[in-house]
């Protein structure tokens, strides 16, 4: 991954331009400038009003002054330099430089101190706030292996998982993080995925299952075979996922961002405006008085609080949701999941645990050995939970030659097997191809896969799938959570699907569905005025659904690449309770953002009035500036801290 410092990049430009995290220097560096300042500060303050002393005066005074100014003052004045030879005029450096500077010149000297201290202050807490932030990611990052235990040439040897390739057997020790994606070749292992889906809870996989990576082996040694590169594993797509996610800022985010650029020069020029106005309408104009104003004004009106708590807030929530194993690719789809009020869902792999396991196994005028050599042979060019559930639980004993795969979605494949031409796949599929098969085969419940060899049927296999544990109760608590329209859309007989969806309390279901099918169906929702629509899936014939929809949730774990790669959010652990989560996050995320909002404007506007009438001094202004910061700063980092389920 090529850029690691991923979210609130441009607002820590911005507004911590002259903060540095703790690891590029040293603690005692980062705060010894405002502790210094703060020292002397407030040794100034004592002397000027408890001590009456009259040394205590004059040059002696500015300068003691100066000297507790410079420490914090010196980077900012540089930043708002460096900022306008680039071009970038009116930034907040800009802003406290004009106030501190002016406040000098008018003789308020432990003022202009005080409102530069505590803006640096400010973004030493700032700049704890993204790094606090940016922990959930740097976890992730933590995960990422860096060696892995191959075996060439008769023995193990320890290489970069970069340079493992597929098919290639692995070896991981206990308390190792598994490198790459792979297969089980042990008979049993015990993982912790945690990193990955947020589940505490030890995972068991077995032989044949797949292991991925990112996961730790609890107990003993054991080997895989990698099914993928490194780059393309389980640990890889979400660092980049979660990465990517600041590329789409919620339409919040981009308003408050762009405002601040047009508000910066309004503010300075209703200051220099606040100045020189009165001089033609007020009687006993005092200069120094009205630029006091201003300056307040100017304090008061830095949009830091906005600029990075804004971001913050949504950066809390894509790291409170990834904590819990949802994936959101952007801010903008935390703020969407709070206006879903439809939900569409495919059956397998979505409410039902995409497991199947053989049940009956039908021939017809074929051996049974020779049918399912035929069948396991062409069902290994699939990735569908069905035709590896049928690899898996049947007993093929030669491994016949194929080629020419063509995938009919929906329908299922057809090839040359052992120069035969091969179909496997549901009634429509042989409907397509003009076989004849009983009619006794579309009144099993079950789901039934039927092959025909050289144009003529030749047996079938039923398979049966179980709801996932957390669907029933999913359902219910989405409905209760304001989602009232639940739909199944299912490429599954009508039979079943109708089954599941009576199961599960839903009221509307379709099966038989193409996936041309059930993007109209989508499309038919969305024209429905006052529609925000979800989709849910995993299959590759999910993706144009899930592209089309409002918001596209892939199920991670069984999902494929192309569902994964299509959907704005993804669940790592395929629980369907995860959508009530998101969404529970979603909500809460953008009341905190608009909490913040609400918070910097409000107290602004109070302290921007009471300082024109000249009710309110710099202190003032400072809390309105560095304190209304800070607080929406803990407001964001909230987020972290509740508890979700």
């Amino acid at each position: 991954m090529s850029n690691e410092k991923i979210v609130l990049e441009d607002a820590t430009q911005d507004c911590c331009g002259s903060c540095e995290s703790p690891s590029e220097r040293s603690k005692f560096k980062l705060y010894f400038p405002a502790l210094f300042s703060f020292l002397m500060l407030v040794v100034g303050l004592i002397i000027d009003n408890f001590l009456n002393t009259s040394f205590f005066d004059g040059w002696l005074r500015i300068s003691w002054y100066f000297l507790a100014y410079l420490p914090v003052g010196y980077p900012v004045l540089m930043l708002g330099i460096k900022n306008i030879l680039k071009g970038s005029f009116f930034t907040e450096f800009f802003l406290m430089s004009i106030a501190t500077i002016g406040a000098f010149a008018i003789g308020e000297y432990p003022e202009g101190v005080a409102v530069m201290l505590f803006y640096a202050i400010g973004e030493l807490f700032q700049g704890s706030a993204v790094k606090n932030a940016k922990s959930n990611i740097q976890a992730l990052l933590d995960v990422r292996p860096n060696i892995a235990s191959v075996w060439r040439d008769d023995h193990y040897i320890q290489v970069h998982p970069e340079k493992v390739k597929v098919g290639e057997k692995i070896q991981i020790k206990s308390g190792e993080k598994i490198p790459l994606d792979g297969k089980l070749l042990s008979e049993k292992a015990e993982l912790n995925s945690a990193a990955l889906t947020g589940e505490s809870k030890p995972i068991i996989v077995r032989k044949g299952e797949t292991v991925l990576s990112g996961s730790i082996n609890l107990n003993g040694v054991i080997e895989a075979e990698t099914t993928k590169i490194f780059n393309e594993s389980a640990v890889a797509r979400i660092i980049e996922l979660v990465q990517n996610a600041s590329s789409r800022k919620a339409k919040t985010e981009l308003f408050i961002r762009k405002f601040a650029k047009v508000y910066t020069p309004i503010v300075v020029i209703c200051a220099i405006l606040l100045t020189v106005l009165p001089y033609f309408i007020v009687e006993n104009y005092a200069f120094s008085d009205w630029l006091y104003r201003a300056l307040i004004f100017l304090v008061v009106s830095c949009p830091c609080a906005l600029v990075i708590s804004v971001p913050l807030g949504y950066f809390g929530g894509l790291g409170a949701a990834s904590k819990k194993g949802i994936l959101f690719k952007g801010a903008s789809y935390l703020d969407t999941i709070t206006k879903i009020n439809t939900l569409v869902m495919d059956k397998t792999g979505t409410v039902t645990k995409g497991v199947f396991t053989v049940q009956e196994i039908e021939t017809n005028g074929i051996e049974k050995e020779e049918f399912l050599n035929y069948l396991v042979a062409l069902e290994k060019k699939s990735t569908h939970p069905i035709a590896r559930a049928i690899v898996e639980g049947t007993a093929s004993t030669q491994n016949f030659s194929v080629g020419e795969v063509k995938e009919i979605s929906g329908k299922g494949l057809a090839g040359k097997v052992n120069s035969k031409n091969v179909l496997v796949g549901n009634a429509s599929l042989l409907k397509q191809y003009k076989v004849d098969f009983p009619d006794s085969i579309l009144n099993i419940v079950d789901t039934v896969v039927i092959v025909a060899i050289d144009g003529k049927y030749a047996g079938y296999v039923t398979v049966a799938d179980e709801l996932k544990e957390d669907a029933k109760e999913s359902i219910l608590q989405l409905r209760k959570y304001g989602i009232n329209k639940i739909v199944m859309l299912s490429g599954d007989k009508d039979s079943i699907t109708q089954k599941v969806a009576n199961d599960l309390g839903i009221t509307e279901a379709k099966g038989a569905l193409l996936p041309e099918d059930k993007l109209k169906e989508v499309e038919e929702l969305k024209k429905q005025l006052g529609r925000k629509v979800a989709f849910v899936g995993d299959g590759i014939n999910d993706a144009p659904v899930l592209a089309v929809s409002d918001v596209g949730i892939a199920m991670g774990g069984l999902g494929s690449d192309v569902a994964i790669e299509t959907a704005d959010v993804v669940i790592q652990t395929d629980q369907l309770s995860k959508i009530l989560t998101g969404i529970k996050i979603g909500k809460s995320t953008r009341n905190v953002v608009w909490q913040n909002i609400g918070l910097a404007f409000g107290v602004k506007a109070i302290v921007l009035t009471l300082g024109a009438i000249g009710m309110a001094t710099m202190w003032e202004a400072v809390f309105a500036d560095v304190g209304v910061a800070f607080l929406a700063i803990l407001n964001a980092i909230r987020l972290q801290k509740i508890k979700w389920d």
